[in-house]
């Protein structure tokens, strides 16, 4: 098997014999990474946009130098970037100040059952506030989400359309583009989930015509605790803060006050400062890696891993045809949560659950499934430890009458 030649950027792997199968959850972080969040805490560790002095004016060069890397990642410009705590904030924001502003009784939002809940629950809270509808996209028997089924469920009413782009589940990515043009052509916004998309696709927002995006760090090597939110400048700039306090404001008054610009007028208080230098030395990663390498990687270990997955009897695979490395599954009449259990204690790291994702789970007649998810540092030999493991489970339960 050929030598993986990423995995030595990772320590969290050195010396371990360890199948690591859980990115979709949250990615390991390289060594620059590391680095990068070492150096602000250590050599300067001081606020961002206020000080006059020079570790400031670093750690400020710093802050917006991410930014603006985000920016090029995803071929956006640097005021359609706000850092948040998460892409949960950053579809929260969406929610919480476009969707309660402009919707209204009879409007329709329309959803899908693969939604992680941070794509559905903020819609279906604003939906209980304003009167608006929610409108489920079918699933076609595979559980995708097609072209055909969307241009079922968009009307004249329809007014925002909020869709994963690429499943955290299923590994399913959306047909976002004709999603979008269909979404246009009636006059609607556009919310794409981009949480499990950014670490594996090539992005242009531009090209996209998408109107807002959504995406965590910490997925895509990054720290925790820093997230993003792009939206196209005229929706930014006609949309209202919902957390007020320091650094957002522009002027203070005791009858009104106003805010800065977007995206500053959207991050109040002290932010993420090291959380958002560490994503940008995630991006240089990633950039100087490649996105195609990288997915072209993440593919043919998925491939090899769910070649062999398949052949082991008691095993049930809910997507063979994911476009992502994520392979969801059970043992037959084992609880998930036994099974990876079995696994962790045969050093293989698997989620086990529902996975943020209950509508899916409840559509596809189960309680919870078992989840291994793949990216740059996996090797041959993972793949060999999870099938191995799956076998001794198997024969486990069997074994104890389940």
């Amino acid at each position: 098997m050929e030598k993986n030649p990423w995995r030595d950027q990772f320590p969290q792997l050195t010396g371990k014999d360890d199948a690591f199968l859980d990115s979709a959850a949250s990615s390991l972080k390289p060594l620059s990474v590391i680095a990068a969040v070492d150096h602000y805490y250590h050599d300067l560790s001081v606020n961002i946009h206020r000080g006059m002095y020079a570790s400031s004016y670093e750690a400020t060069r710093l802050y917006e130098e991410a930014r603006a890397k985000v920016a090029a990642f995803i071929h956006a410009e640097e005021e359609e970037i706000v850092f948040l705590r998460g892409a949960t904030a950053a579809l929260n924001l969406v929610a919480s100040s476009y969707g309660a502003a402009m919707l209204g009784p009879g409007d329709e939002i329309v959803v899908s059952e693969l939604e992680h809940h941070s794509s559905f629950l903020p819609w279906q809270a604003v939906a209980a506030k304003t009167g608006a509808r929610l409108v489920f996209v079918p699933l076609d028997p595979d559980y995708r989400i097609t072209v055909e089924n969307v241009r079922k469920v968009i009307t004249t009413k329809t007014k925002v359309v909020a869709l994963t782009y690429v499943s955290n589940v299923m590994g399913y990515v959306t047909p976002m583009r004709d999603v979008i043009a269909l979404a246009h052509a009636v006059g609607a916004v556009v919310v794409a989930d981009a949480a499990q998309a950014v670490q594996h696709l090539p992005i242009d927002v531009k090209s996209l015509d998408v109107d807002f995006l959504a995406f965590s760090g910490h997925k895509m090597l990054g720290p925790t605790g820093i997230g993003v939110l792009y939206g196209k400048a005229a929706l930014l700039a006609a949309m209202e803060p919902v957390e007020f306090g320091g650094e957002m404001i522009d002027e203070v008054n005791k009858d009104r006050s106003s805010w800065k610009d977007a995206p500053f007028k959207f991050e109040a208080g002290t932010m993420p400062i090291a959380s958002a230098i560490g994503l940008g030395a995630a991006v240089d990663l990633l950039d100087s890696i490649g996105l195609s390498a990288i997915e072209d990687h993440v593919v043919r270990i998925r491939r090899y891993a769910y070649t062999q997955l398949k052949k082991v009897e008691g095993i049930v695979i809910y997507n063979p045809t994911a476009d992502t490395g994520v392979i969801a599954f059970n043992i037959e009449g084992v609880h998930p949560h036994d099974a990876a259990t079995f696994f962790a204690e045969q050093h293989v790291s698997l989620r086990a659950g529902h996975h943020c994702a209950q509508l899916l789970i409840k559509a596809l007649g189960i309680e919870a499934c078992l989840r291994a998810s793949f990216y740059l540092y996996n090797t041959y030999a993972d793949c060999d430890r999870l099938v191995a493991v799956a076998k001794e489970a198997v024969r486990f339960f069997k074994g104890v009458g389940f």
